[in-house]
């Protein structure tokens, strides 16, 4: 696999080969933890995730209450921070006008932009989610004057299912 060029080299390798590919971060990190506890040069080892794939995570309805709500609480906070900000160059009493104020330009914009947005879709999205990008395997590589040492360190390695370097 060869990698994409990075500006600082932290990501680049000489001729990078492959150690092995597991399904599981956590199986991959446990094959470098296991040579760094043996003295592997692990500063020449990468873990490159492969096999990406989005994950959308449906969180719920949509609803015009909804989005008029989550729009005039976000305007509320953001109308709070820049009436405080405005607030410190108020003389007196106009602080917490200022400050009422800002609060509630910031809920009408949140208002006005959220259901804007919202109306927008015309109900083609009438739903809310976090999305995710996640690998599906989990690619050891390491600089290939370190492959053969490395790949005879790992077969030592105990309750190892000998990770396929060709999957």
């Amino acid at each position: 696999m060869t990698m994409p060029p990075v500006q600082n080299g932290l990501f680049e390798l000489d001729f990078p080969q492959s150690l092995g590919v597991y399904d599981k971060y956590a199986d991959a990190q446990k094959a470098v933890d296991f040579l760094s506890d043996h003295e592997f040069p692990v500063q020449n080892v990468l873990i490159v995730g492969t096999d990406l794939k989005q994950v959308e995570r449906v969180t719920g309805r949509l609803t015009w209450g909804k989005v008029i709500s989550a729009g005039a609480a976000s305007g509320a906070w953001l109308g709070l921070l820049i009436g405080a900000v405005l607030s410190i160059f108020s003389e007196g009493s106009s602080a917490i006008v200022t400050i009422l104020g800002g609060i509630a330009l910031g809920i009408a914009f949140g208002v006005i932009s959220g259901a804007l947005g919202y109306g927008a879709t015309r109900g083609q999205r009438d739903f809310s989610s976090v999305q995710r990008v996640v690998a599906t395997k989990y690619e050891v590589l390491v600089e290939h004057k370190f492959l053969a040492d490395g790949t005879a360190l790992l077969a030592t390695m105990p309750g190892s299912a000998a990770a396929n370097p060709f999957a």
